[in-house]
């Protein structure tokens, strides 16, 4: 099979395509040929060897996708051979096949068609990041109002949706206008250029200069203080991501004077310390994609060699929702 490898830390540039052996599953593992893989910020710092874990040289990069099972190992009950999935893995999805831990595998409807399986393998981590941060972290109520950073990319889009079903107000912040266009078509009821505008000002007119109750922050760097500025009496800033590459200073004496509070979210350590409480929102989340509550937007397919200008992208900010990677297109 075809796969890319990362052979030695460093920019998407430095990946390949490369003929390796399939995978042999093993114990409670199931062997996925890959339909799509979803391209995610980690990947990218796992690459370049700056996330919280390094696997072993050499590996493919990848933590979502979606596909049919070819294979099981021992021990496995709840898929069988030509199940069609989504699943999570450490790494190892840019692949024309890979294995998976069982418990980190949902099976799908068997009519289910490829571009629907193709959405499947893009939306987990996104939505299930957003859902945790929300519904756990930030105990967001119906009425409150949401202030969502990067709201054009993949989890800022998914905070977008996930706002409005939850009932809240959604003000959405993005760096340009096709951004901004997606996040008024998810639900947004406004949008801000946080490129040209004042941030702090400009929600501040939005809402009466209460502030806002939540603010979603998978960006980091320099908007980050004056998101936190936004933040209104008992209000909840979730500390998502850092796309923007700096991991902010923040002068928590505005938490002292707003009594509010400052959240981590980390949704991969929650689904595993928490596994039936994720449980619950894959449910919810599957439920609401099964009714059209939620639309995945997918902007950018790319073969199994483009895996490199793919990352590349997401480095930039250029994606718009999720960009995925078509391991079965290897050129």
């Amino acid at each position: 099979m075809k796969a890319v490898l990362c052979e030695a830390w460093g920019p998407p540039s430095s990946l390949r395509v490369a003929e390796v052996p399939s995978p042999t599953p093993g114990p409670r593992q199931v062997l996925v040929r890959t339909r799509a893989a979803a391209v995610n910020f980690p990947d990218a710092l796992i690459v370049a060897g700056k996330y919280q874990f390094r696997p072993p040289l050499p590996f493919s990069p990848g933590g979502e996708l979606s596909g049919e099972v070819i294979a099981t190992g021992a021990d496995v009950t709840r898929v069988a051979v030509g199940d069609k999935v989504v699943g999570l893995t450490p790494f190892g999805a840019f692949a024309q096949e890979v294995a998976v831990d069982e418990s980190h595998i949902v099976p799908l409807p068997p009519d289910i068609g490829d571009d629907a399986l193709e959405i499947a393998g893009s939306f987990v981590l996104t939505y299930g990041t957003s859902l945790h941060a929300l519904k756990d972290r930030a105990e967001a109520k119906e009425g409150e109002t949401l202030l969502v950073l990067g709201a054009g990319g993949g989890v800022g889009l998914a905070a977008v949706e996930i706002g409005k079903l939850m009932g809240m107000r959604v003000i959405a912040a993005a760096s340009s206008e096709a951004k901004r266009d997606a996040a008024r078509a998810h639900g947004a009821d406004e949008v801000i250029d946080y490129g040209s505008e004042g941030l702090k000002e400009h929600v501040k007119a939005l809402t009466d200069g209460k502030g806002v109750d939540v603010v979603y922050d998978p960006v980091g760097g320099d908007f980050a203080e004056p998101a936190l500025r936004c933040v209104g009496w008992r209000g909840r800033y979730l500390v998502v991501g850092f796309a923007a590459g700096e991991i902010p200073r923040l002068p928590v004496n505005l938490l002292l004077l707003k009594g509010s509070a400052l959240v981590g979210v980390f949704w991969g350590e929650f689904v595993k310390r928490e596994p039936k409480r994720n449980a619950e929102n894959m449910k919810t989340l599957f439920g609401w994609l099964g009714e059209g509550r939620i639309r995945p937007h997918v902007s950018r397919r790319y073969p199994l060699s483009g895996a490199a200008d793919a990352l590349d992208a997401l480095l930039a900010r250029e994606a718009i929702g999720k960009l995925v990677v078509l391991p079965q297109q290897a050129d």
